[in-house]
């Protein structure tokens, strides 16, 4: 290496090695499916989505049943709209703990990384949208001397 130019030859032909393999291939299991794990607040969602009708089971119930506001059902098919694919996956779901709003979510980032996983071209889309990154947002944690996490008890004067 006797000068800059050197450099940037080597640095060039890397960047070339690196798109070579950057050419990501789906990942599927036997039956054809894509697993993913989804994370919202305190639920964790279980995600198999596979080529289908359609048909979104979660924890062995059907969608409309387990999510009952029509609210969670659409933050839930959100990744099919933004990736143009409704009713093209079969999704299997399995989500514990928090409550059915962070579930939703939970089930929402499971899908979207499934998807991505299914068909990679389908990335930049998802990640456009955010559905890729984890919401880190979590309830904050009481302290001791407070009513809540922040609030401090009622102030009396006598």
């Amino acid at each position: 290496m006797a000068d800059l130019q050197d450099l940037k030859e080597i640095t060039g032909e890397a960047a070339a090695a690196v798109e070579a393999t950057e050419e990501r291939k789906p990942v599927v299991d036997a039956q054809g499916r894509s697993y993913a794990t989804g994370k919202r607040k305190d639920a964790v969602a279980r995600v198999w989505v596979k080529p289908g009708s359609g048909k979104i089971t979660v924890n062995g119930r059907d969608q409309e049943t387990y999510f009952a506001r029509p609210t969670l059902r659409l933050v839930v098919n959100q990744p099919f709209q933004v990736a143009g694919r409704e009713n093209q996956y079969d999704v299997v779901a399995t989500v514990k703990g928090g409550g059915l709003s962070g579930q939703a979510g939970a089930v929402k980032h499971g899908i979207s990384k499934a998807l991505q996983l299914a068909e990679p071209e389908l990335r930049a889309a998802l990640k456009a949208a955010g559905f890729l990154t984890r919401d880190a947002r979590v309830v904050e944690r009481k302290k001791y001397g407070r009513a809540k996490a922040r609030r401090s008890f009622q102030f009396s004067k006598r």
